[in-house]
């Protein structure tokens, strides 16, 4: 990669860093901290700026989470979403989730914008309603990413949004040598996205890479 484009990056991400209010900047340094310190990945300001846009350009209302995190994403989300909008996350950690809580609080969203459920994703989505999320967003275990693919279809209203975080793998998606199981998974997930007739697909270079589609109206 060029200088160059090594510093349209750098820009990029503090472009979407600006676009945050000081009580959202706050809170994001915060549960960016506590993401550090767990060892958990937390998106990038640019990938959050993107997540935030995408709410807002869906006007979504209802949004479901697969990996809560320290609650880095979920503040971007939120902040995309209609003001009566409530984000529902999934995490196997119920202390991560409280990491989110208090970052959702220290950004100024009131208790009921988001609704947390600890456990399996897999376990938590077959749950929810059939076509009753205007986003899905993706950053849990990459093993599962095609589990993930099936569920958000379903899960899904025609021209609805679904988000794969860290589809680059840190490169290793196109790097021809032998990979780990996570990232064949998402190989395969890039390949399904590509080719369902029932998305219209973008792959955005930002962050670990952002795989989104829209749901095709009916």
């Amino acid at each position: 990669m060029t200088g160059n484009r090594q510093s349209s990056w750098a820009f990029a991400d503090a472009y979407g860093a600006e676009l945050v209010d000081d009580a959202e900047n706050a809170a994001l340094r915060w549960a960016r901290e506590r993401a550090q310190q767990a060892g958990v990945r937390a998106v990038s300001a640019a990938t959050g700026a993107t997540l935030r846009l995408l709410a807002a350009t869906a006007g979504a209302k209802a949004v479901a989470e697969i990996g809560t995190g320290t609650g880095v994403s979920g503040i971007h989300l939120m902040a995309g979403m209609r003001s009566d909008g409530v984000l529902t996350t999934v995490d196997t950690d119920p202390e991560l989730q409280q990491f989110a809580r208090q970052a959702f609080r220290d950004a100024g969203f009131a208790g009921n914008r988001a609704r947390f459920i600890p456990g399996s994703a897999l376990d938590v989505l077959p749950r929810l309603a059939d076509r009753g999320y205007d986003l899905v967003f993706c950053d849990g275990d990459r093993s599962e990413c095609l589990d993930y693919f099936a569920e958000a279809l379903r899960l899904l209203r025609p021209g609805g949004l679904v988000c794969f975080e860290g589809v680059f793998a840190n490169g290793r998606t196109v790097d021809s040598a032998a990979q780990p199981t996570e990232v064949r998974r998402l190989r395969e997930l890039l390949g399904a996205v590509r080719e369902s007739d029932a998305l219209v697909p973008s792959l955005l270079p930002v962050g670990d890479g952002l795989l989104c589609a829209v749901k095709r109206q009916q």
